[in-house]
């Protein structure tokens, strides 16, 4: 049986090269990069080319550069670090409503805390912020906005810049999530116009437990790790540092081969959309169908429900997810479609195909040959489905459901691609 893995939205292959650079510092080069004898130093001399090589990624310099253990961990030391830092201008954040739940719950934490308020602006049916929904949302006491620059579940890239040129023109500091973007399209921290940003190793084929925060200089950010004196004071702990060496190769890897990656990515991310939507009838693409992450197909398969397609695809050793990695368990639809309005009905059915540089056609070829069956499968067994079949009639699955809805965003996405 092929085993092909597609849920690298949650967590990718360790890239090779990678992991020859982690391995010395796992063995040979063990100091603590604090101290100042020559194992330290060793140790040292990796953090601060790791950082070199972070820095680059996305733009920035090596001093803006602050080392974290995950994408969450960078959110929160953004949100919380910098609402505490400005709380005496203001105590007012804007979020987008298909947030990273490391970022609304961040902001949630500082509403209970400590009287913070918190917007949450809305997207429109594919996932897209507008400037003018930010530019609604702020107030004369809105401290910092925080909008990703593209969303893990649905794909959609947001357009940071005009966003960002709103928010500096309101005098209020510019975060992004850029955890599903960094190092797999362009993320350059000033070009997208950001203050702070947020991204993780994991991403992009480096280890789990490395990620970084960028924050601009000057900006001020209140550490949320108390001890010692790591990370220039912002976040206190001994450093991993062959994590952090297999996250600084990781992204010089990204830079090199970011631009045939993501070519090869989207090209068969079309395929696999174009090939499920001529096999299986009644599927509809989730996120925007051109401003796309290369690697995303998230699809809502209406009358079944998204864990019984994640089951039996496992048995075919095809590896995927029913929607965010940090809300999977939930039997629910989640936040990110529930923001998009899509039908809860049909939302309840989607399923994320996420690729990597490492996918083949051959993959794509298998998911095409035992997805439609297990589709079928699953259809055969639902009442649902039976009575759509017996009458063309589709059944109300609660309050909020509105099927005309879901196939109206469906026809539209259509007619884009």
């Amino acid at each position: 049986m092929r085993e092909v893995y597609l849920d690298n939205q949650s967590a990718t292959k360790l890239d090779e090269r990678v992991l020859e650079a982690m391995l010395p510092f796992l063995k040979e080069h063990y100091g603590n990069p604090q101290n100042m004898h020559t194992p330290g130093s060793a140790a040292k001399d990796a953090l601060e080319n790791a950082r070199n090589q972070a820095a680059a990624l996305i733009g920035a310099l090596p001093n803006e550069i602050y080392f974290t253990s995950c994408g969450s961990e960078a959110n929160n030391l953004a949100i919380k670090g910098a609402a505490e830092a400005y709380k005496n201008k203001g105590k007012h954040i804007v979020v987008s409503s298909i947030e990273h739940f490391s970022v609304l719950n961040a902001a949630k934490r500082l509403q209970q805390l400590y009287g913070f308020e918190v917007t949450q602006v809305p997207v429109d049916a594919q996932g897209l912020v507008s400037p003018e929904e930010v530019a609604r949302a702020l107030r004369s006491d809105t401290i910092l906005v925080s909008i990703q620059h593209a969303n893990s579940e649905i794909g959609t890239i947001q357009q940071l810049t005009d966003i960002a040129k709103v928010v500096h023109a309101h005098g209020a500091l510019f975060h992004t999530d850029a955890v599903a973007t960094a190092g797999i399209i362009p993320a350059n921290a000033t070009a997208l116009g950001a203050d702070l940003l947020s991204f993780a190793g994991s991403m992009f084929h480096g280890p789990k437990g490395a990620a970084a925060l960028y924050i601009k200089k000057g900006v001020k950010v209140v550490p949320q790790i108390d001890g010692g004196i790591q990370e220039n004071g912002r976040r206190a702990g001994t450093e991993d540092v062959p994590a952090l060496v297999g996250l600084g190769r990781a992204c010089d890897i990204a830079r090199a081969e970011m631009v045939t990656a993501s070519a090869k990515m989207a090209a068969l991310r079309d395929r696999l959309i174009t090939g499920l939507q001529k096999k299986i009838p009644y599927v509809y693409l989730n996120g925007h169908p051109q401003k796309r992450l290369p690697g995303n197909v998230n699809l809502s398969v209406e009358f079944i429900e998204g864990e019984g397609m994640m089951l039996f695809l496992d048995q075919k050793g095809i590896y995927v997810s029913s929607g965010s990695a940090c809300a999977s368990k939930a039997l629910k639809m989640s936040h990110v479609l529930t923001a998009l309005k899509v039908d809860a009905a049909v939302g309840q059915g989607s399923v994320m195909f996420s690729l990597s540089k490492y996918t083949a056609e051959e993959d794509i070829d298998y998911v095409l040959d035992e997805f439609p069956p297990i589709v079928e499968k699953l259809r055969n067994m639902s009442p649902l489905y039976n009575h759509f079949m017996k009458t063309g009639q589709r059944q109300a699955a609660g309050p909020g459901t509105d099927y005309e809805h879901a196939h109206e965003h469906a026809h539209d996405e259509e007619h884009d691609r």
